[in-house]
């Protein structure tokens, strides 16, 4: 009984990660070109520092948990490639900040375009220098596999002036179809026109299916106003819908909550241990989200695609904010 309860938690929190991915995954956009800086060496990880604002001295947050999810533009189960590179974007990335203190999880959504310095892995896997370019492409350095999420993470950290990130669980896309067939779609109110970019989503009420889906949640161009405002309406709608078909099915027994596991787990890399899972469940399950926030800064169209320059200043504040306490 007690090992049920624990697949239970596994299965329904790993739900819970790809709902949020659900809720922020953005529309695929082509890839950035970048500049190889050769000879700049980097560690696997970066170390959270006292660091000193305007004469005060602040310290990492001792009281907080942070899991960082991961969306890989990329279909099909994970796969191994033959060489250190390839070609799974990381579209979405948002760092799920668990605040023990206010019991109270926190959101920070990082814009994929966002400009930055990330490691490149050559031979062997080891850092072979830095490129400068999009976060996205942070993940197509490595094989795909734990490498790959890992690269990630530290490019992150690093951006964040290296705040730990305890957890990682990045997920293919077909994460999101799967998990909306395995609780038998989730119905939802049409009210834009998707006939431009899908015409078996009409008007209406819909049960969406698992393509369906994917096009209610990530599409913007040629819906309605276009507005991303819009979208995030749809996201929380969808949001309530697959809340309760979730529950619903969850009441048929172990045996869904099992089917659910078995189907997400070829999609998904984490380097959370089944304990570690549980135990992520156990402490934060009941969390309510406060906010959700995203560091400002300026979208710029170079010749052909979108480069996000994050606000420094802005940035600078958002990161004592979230990651840390002034001493004394």
């Amino acid at each position: 009984m007690k090992r049920s309860k624990h697949i239970r938690d596994i299965a329904y929190f790993i739900s819970i990660l790809i709902l949020v991915l659900v809720l922020v995954f953005s529309g695929l956009q082509i890839l950035e070109s970048t500049v190889l800086h050769q000879g700049d060496e980097q560690g696997d990880g970066f170390e959270s520092k006292t660091i000193i604002r305007d004469g005060v001295e602040y310290f990492p947050r001792q009281d907080i948990t942070t899991v960082l999810v991961m969306g890989i533009d990329k279909y099909g189960p994970v796969e191994e490639s033959d060489y250190y590179t390839n070609t799974g974007l990381a579209d979405m990335n948002m760092l799920l900040i668990f605040d023990e203190t206010k019991a109270v999880t926190n959101i920070l959504h990082l814009n994929r375009d966002t400009m930055l310095e990330m490691p490149v892995l050559g031979l062997g896997g080891k850092v072979a220098g830095t490129y400068y370019g999009q976060l996205a492409l942070s993940h197509t350095y490595g094989t795909g596999l734990r490498d790959s999420s890992e690269n990630t993470r530290n490019t992150i950290s690093k951006f964040l002036y290296g705040v730990e990130i305890d957890y990682y669980v990045s997920l293919h896309m077909d994460a999101i179809a799967i998990l909306n067939d395995a609780v038998g779609g989730v119905t939802v109110e049409v009210k834009e026109d998707f006939s431009d970019v899908d015409p078996t989503i009409s008007m209406g009420t819909v049960t969406l299916t698992g393509e369906q889906a994917l096009n209610y949640i990530r599409t913007r161009k040629d819906v309605g106003d276009q507005l991303n405002s819009s979208r995030i309406e749809r996201h929380k709608q969808y949001m309530d819908g697959f809340s309760e078909a979730f529950r619903a099915k969850q009441a048929t027994g172990i045996e869904f909550i099992l089917d659910v596991y078995e189907r997400i787990r070829p999609y998904m890399v984490t380097d959370c241990s089944a304990n570690a899972l549980i135990g992520l469940m156990e402490s934060f399950g009941d969390y309510r989200v406060n906010e959700v926030v995203t560091p400002e800064g300026e979208n710029v169209l170079s010749e052909k695609y979108f480069e996000f320059y994050v606000d420094e200043e802005k940035l600078d504040a958002l990161i004592l904010r979230l990651f840390y306490r002034p001493k004394g």
